[in-house]
């Protein structure tokens, strides 16, 4: 079923397991700000501890290796390796130094990103995304951190899910730094693929490791087959896949955009796209769920919730079905289409210990169904070389705080104590199976 060479993986975030935000020179970043600001994150939660991997990083790499796992994809927080005026924090280069030297003495591919999320506060302070200058920023520390890291590296990722920094982070306010303006986030998004194609570049001259970048996408249905309703598909369709990968892989901003939001314009100068759309040495999907929706009565749309389907904690459908085909509909679309990895994929729900064991049926069946997916569009003509699974640890979910559990090991904020779930297990047991190869006889 699976290549030799095909990857398997899980992923993790800087922010959500890191802890340790006030130690070794970090200082904050637009999340500490966000989490700390009343009302804005579930329960007041915030990730100043987190799964305190900063302190129990070994172990937790211990565990991958436990698992039979091929690769581990991580971000870097920028305002640990980067202090307040732009110089180096050396105590950070070396956390990260020292974490990569030991996964390569585990014998697991290090795919790391750059930018999950966690704009240094300062930077903030100067606009953010909204200033065109931290693109320049954004490159200036993937130079400094490619300078550093060269040679450790398998695979650099610059930014992950631009679409969530921009539009819940700027448009919506789900997300840090927490604006609400559609305007805002249609010029984070062209910012951010600008600081992406600086940063490309930044990272080729330090290091020979490949480049990519991770967007999330998600499958659309329309609510019925009125034309208002199929309209309003196409329109969320471009809003959550093409806003991105169009820019990167065509050199240009979907038309629909203007249908859907009139008069709002990225703030595009001269040669922007040709540094954006620099050729990807590979494109990570990250892939969870399908909206349904129907036409809002105006320019846009709205999501209904089908009834009747299954659904993860998030509230999100199950439709394995949905990531196969947004690969073959991307493969059609886009001439350029690098090597895809699956960056992200997987599934929350209410975990518990019992018994010192934590049954999750449904996330097993959940991946089971999302790889046969994926084994379809590879056996389509799609070229994916790995999938990696969200998440290692339970961890602090962003908006949702610590009630949402995506993790393969449960963590009890309490004691910090890391026990395997039955889909790590199940996991574990196919990736060994896998390793050892047909049984003669």
């Amino acid at each position: 079923m699976w290549r030799p060479d095909f990857l398997f993986g899980v992923a993790t975030a800087a922010y959500q397991i890191e802890g340790a935000a006030a130690e070794a020179g970090r200082h904050p970043s637009i999340w500490d700000t966000f989490s700390a600001t009343p009302g804005k994150v579930h329960n007041g939660d915030t990730g100043a501890i987190a799964c305190d991997h900063f302190h129990r990083w070994e172990a937790d790499l211990q565990q991958l290796a436990d698992l039979q796992l091929d690769a581990y994809r991580l971000s870097i927080a920028w305002p640990r390796v980067v202090d307040e005026r732009g110089a180096p924090n050396r105590q950070g280069l070396d956390f990260y130094k020292r974490l990569l030297e030991r996964l390569q003495s585990l014998g697991i591919q290090a795919f790391v990103t750059l930018y999950h999320w966690d704009l240094p506060q300062c930077l903030q302070d100067r606009g953010g995304w909204l200033n065109r200058d931290t693109a320049q920023r954004f490159g200036d520390y993937a130079s400094l951190v490619s300078r550093e890291l060269a040679g450790l590296v398998t695979a650099w990722c610059t930014l992950n899910e631009p679409w969530c920094s921009a539009y819940l982070g700027h448009a919506n306010g789900h997300h840090a730094p927490g604006l609400k303006n559609v305007r805002y986030g249609v010029e984070a998004m062209h910012h951010l693929l600008l600081g992406h194609g600086v940063a490309t570049r930044a990272l080729r001259s330090n290091d020979s490791a490949p480049v990519g970048i991770v967007t999330n996408v998600n499958a659309v249905r329309a609510d019925s087959q009125r034309p208002e309703d199929l309209q309003a598909a196409r329109l969320a369709h471009a809003c959550a896949n093409s806003w991105v990968l169009d820019p990167l892989l065509l050199g240009r901003y979907p038309e629909e955009l203007r249908e859907l939001w009139p008069g709002i314009e990225a703030p595009v100068r001269t040669g922007d796209m040709e540094r954006i759309a620099v050729p990807l040495d590979y494109l990570g999907i990250n892939y969870y769920f399908r909206a349904n929706v129907r036409s809002d009565g105006a320019h846009g749309y709205v999501e209904r919730m089908l009834p009747g389907v299954e659904r993860t904690q998030m509230g999100w459908e199950v439709y394995p079905e949905g990531l196969r085909d947004l690969l073959l509909g991307f493969k059609e679309r886009y001439p350029r289409l690098p090597p895809i990895y699956i960056t992200e994929n997987g599934m929350a729900s209410d975990d518990r210990v019992v018994d010192g064991r934590v049954e999750d049926p449904q996330r097993i069946s959940y991946l089971r169904r999302h790889l046969a997916a994926v084994d379809e569009a590879m056996r389509q003509g799609v070229e994916v070389k790995g999938y990696f699974l969200w998440s290692l640890l339970d961890n602090f979910e962003w908006a949702y705080g610590y009630e949402r559990r995506f993790g393969i090991v449960h963590v009890d904020y309490a004691t910090q104590q890391r026990t395997p779930k039955d889909s790590a297990l199940a996991l574990r047991d196919f990736l060994r199976q896998r390793k050892a190869g047909p049984r003669a006889g």
